[in-house]
């Protein structure tokens, strides 16, 4: 096999490990290319497996650009989310649960508060089942701090999240009755679809108007949600039920250009937190 072939085999693994430690497609994509240039400057000496080398070598150029963006982040106007991606039933009904659940807007956005190593600990450990001895060569660490740091990071997540477990009929019902009880300005129908500790966070990165703050319960949320269906729903724009990593939205467009993308992240029935995205530098690539 070229190396060319190799690369490409394992060009689908390189993209998953770098959006997720990165939460950018654009960045993830850079990412991806960067390593490409790496591969085919190595020698055979450096390479003694495809996976391993690659994996390791995407796996640094993220942690250096995050350890960047974070500062970048401090002075970031309003919450910032992730760049959603567009995403199937059928795309990812066959991978294991952690690999499916990782790619969630609530997942990552926990996963922006573990430090850049160990985030890649416990997504090489956890999500895409790297030994603990391949992940100490990829982050020059021992194994045993590459265990603690993967066991830290999975005890922190997992005190704040719970897998999902919605079917498809499910999320499409409940996403179908917050869109109409949004147009119809019900605000008592709308808080019967969240939780009451709801959460809301929005992103426009100074760019456009957004909440600057999270929003926290189902009346606030409620309220919040048929105001801004009221001023910002354009009649001529159009609003489509979508799946934005692996979980239901909803993307309005008007003329063409995407303009918003809501996500929707349901558990038991009801909606745990909603996630909105106006920024238009991380709608630009979403089509529909």
């Amino acid at each position: 096999m070229s190396r060319l072939e190799e690369f490409n085999a394992n060009r689908s693994l390189l993209f998953s490990i770098a959006y997720r430690m990165l939460g950018s497609r654009a960045d993830a994509e850079d990412a991806v290319q960067e390593t490409f240039l790496r591969w085919q400057n190595a020698s055979d000496q450096e390479v003694r497996s495809a996976r391993s080398y690659l994996a390791s070598v995407v796996t640094r150029l993220c942690i250096d650009n995050l350890k960047s963006a974070r500062a970048q982040r401090e002075v970031y106007v309003g919450a910032w989310l992730p760049e959603p991606i567009m995403t199937t039933f059928a795309s990812h009904a066959g991978d294991h649960v952690e690999l499916a659940e990782s790619l969630t807007m609530a997942f990552m956005v926990l996963l922006e508060s573990l430090a850049p190593a160990e985030r890649a600990a416990f997504l090489l450990h956890e999500v895409f089942d790297y030994d603990y001895s391949e992940i100490a060569a990829i982050l020059e660490k021992s194994e045993a701090n590459c265990r603690q740091m993967a066991h830290r990071a999975r005890d922190h997540i997992s005190r704040r999240h719970r897998r999902f477990d919605p079917s498809r009929e499910e999320t499409q019902t409940i996403t179908a009755r917050f869109l109409q009880t949004a147009r119809d300005g019900d605000v008592k129908g709308l808080m019967s679809l969240f939780v009451e500790n709801a959460v809301l966070m929005s992103d426009g990165g100074g760019k456009v108007r957004a909440a600057l703050n999270t929003v926290t319960g189902a009346d606030p949320i409620a309220r919040f949600v048929v105001g801004v269906t009221r001023k910002g729903l354009q009649p001529d724009a159009t609003v489509t039920m979508s799946e934005l990593n692996g979980q239901p939205a909803l993307v309005v467009t008007r003329h063409g250009a995407v303009k918003s993308a809501t996500i929707l992240d349901i558990r038991d029935g009801l909606i745990r937190n909603l996630f909105i995205i106006v920024n238009p530098d991380k709608l630009r690539r979403l089509s529909l």
